[in-house]
């Protein structure tokens, strides 16, 4: 990007010297240089060359009480000078993870009381392969090994995170997914429901998983794993006959249920999880990203007691990282999820906010661009098409990556995947700023449609 700050190409120049970035074409990256992101309150982010940006993805989905929040930083100041560090390993604890496990079992779906401490979400779902795989050796059925997971899907970049995650183009590097993880059709009515209603879709998006467990046989499979609204494959609702089918048919086998809430939890969907939202009952839930807010890295998985106490009969799980629990990210999660609670913010989420954000986004349905608006709580996705009717795409227009860069340029950011632009924003975003928002977005779509038609 082009700077009238000479401190922004001296960072750029950085970033080329010694910065390899993370899902980024580093020579691509290198020819534009990074947007240098200084400083942030609120919803709002500002660059180094003083543009306001509106903050309509919470940074990576995570920073749910928003920016600034001086509470967050005094208690990792606090813990920080008391012990900075110790871990969890040799039968040893320290308060702040102990009291976090216990302000989260207490949000946390009802039967769902111990928590395993990681420091991502990514980590997170590779300790859900492990544990998947140790409960069903203690129980004396070691074939019950494979995990079932659905395309498009996102479960992380480690190597068992992006093997379980249904990603093609992340799939192809590294000779992934690893053995013991088969894919199952996501909902995604819009993209691949043909001729189907909604419901007929959704229905038929979840037989894929009965049809999937025969095909591998009830004794090989351990788990099947999803999130309650896939997040980075472009926030796909799944129809409404979708869940209620899919608990139907996990009842009728023994197979363990995942949600993976790193996205949906800590209030995204205006219930605590996503789980809430669904009337899901998850046998394990990976968390991570609202815990913190974003404003430290932790991860964790939350373990259903039925669970644990197969656990316990299991001698050593021998499974852990140097940062399990981490004291300073327990302290600053627990302070985060009091000033969730304290504030009531999921309340207001569920009553006022997300329903208005709802409201007004699909206000945006009528701009010729759009094929379909769509979104649960503070979540939201809408699909450019060419042809409203038949659901057709632009092909090879690139229209997503277009209209976000219009966005970047406008003060907003609105994440593109392929051809649907989607937000997330913090979830202490106010009516004023959601009206910004939407408003930002419409002329972005306008500034996106005039660029198609030179």
């Amino acid at each position: 990007m082009s700077s009238n700050n000479p401190q922004t190409r001296e960072w750029q120049a950085l970033s080329n010297d010694h910065h390899l970035a993370p899902f980024s074409d580093f020579k691509q990256l290198k020819e534009k240089g990074p947007r240098i992101i200084t400083n942030a309150k609120g919803v709002y982010l500002w660059d180094s060359e003083g543009n306001k940006i509106l903050d309509g993805m919470a940074g990576l989905w995570c920073v749910a009480i928003g920016y600034g929040r001086d509470e967050l930083a005094d208690a990792a100041s606090k813990q920080m000078r008391e012990l900075p560090y110790y871990n969890l390993f040799f039968q040893t604890a320290h308060p702040p993870a102990l009291q976090l496990a216990k302000a989260i079992s207490e949000i946390a779906p009802q039967g769902m009381n111990h928590v395993f401490f990681t420091g991502s979400g990514s980590e997170g779902n590779d300790t859900v392969l492990r544990m998947v795989r140790h409960y069903w050796a203690v129980k004396g059925k070691p074939s019950k090994k494979v995990i079932i997971s659905r395309i498009n899907g996102y479960h992380g970049s480690t190597v068992a995170g992006a093997s379980l995650g249904g990603m093609t183009y992340m799939h192809e590097q590294g000779d992934l997914p690893i053995p013991g993880i088969v894919h199952i059709a996501q909902p995604y009515w819009f993209g691949e429901g043909g001729d189907m209603t909604p419901d007929e879709f959704g229905v038929w998006a979840a037989e894929q998983l009965e049809k999937k467990i025969l095909e591998v046989g009830e004794d090989n499979v351990g788990a099947f794993i999803a999130e309650p609204i896939q997040g980075a494959g472009g926030v796909i609702v799944p129809p409404a006959t979708y869940w209620p089918k899919i608990k139907e048919i996990l009842a009728r086998y023994d197979i363990l249920f995942v949600a993976d809430e790193v996205i949906c939890g800590f209030g995204r969907t205006g219930e605590w999880f996503g789980s809430d939202f669904y009337d899901l009952k998850p046998d394990l839930m990976t968390i991570a990203k609202g815990l913190t807010s974003g404003y430290i890295p932790m991860g964790g998985v939350i373990v259903r007691d039925e669970v644990v106490k197969v656990l316990n009969e299991g001698g050593d799980f021998n499974h852990g990282f140097t940062y399990s629990g981490h004291p300073v990210a327990a302290a600053v999660g627990l302070e985060n999820i009091r000033i969730l609670r304290e504030e009531k913010i999921v309340e207001r989420v569920k009553s006022e906010t997300a329903p208005y954000l709802q409201k007004r986004l699909r206000e945006l349905s009528d701009h010729p661009l759009v094929g379909e608006v769509r979104g649960v709580g503070m979540l939201g996705a809408i699909e450019l098409v060419k042809d409203k009717a038949t659901r057709e795409r632009y092909v090879d227009r690139g229209v997503g990556m277009i209209c976000r860069t219009f966005c970047f340029n406008n003060g907003l950011i609105m994440r593109a995947v392929g051809d649907t632009m989607i937000i997330s924003p913090p979830l202490v975003i106010s009516f004023a700023e959601i009206d910004e928002l939407v408003e930002k977005a419409r002329k972005c779509l306008d500034l996106t449609l005039a660029e198609l038609q030179k």
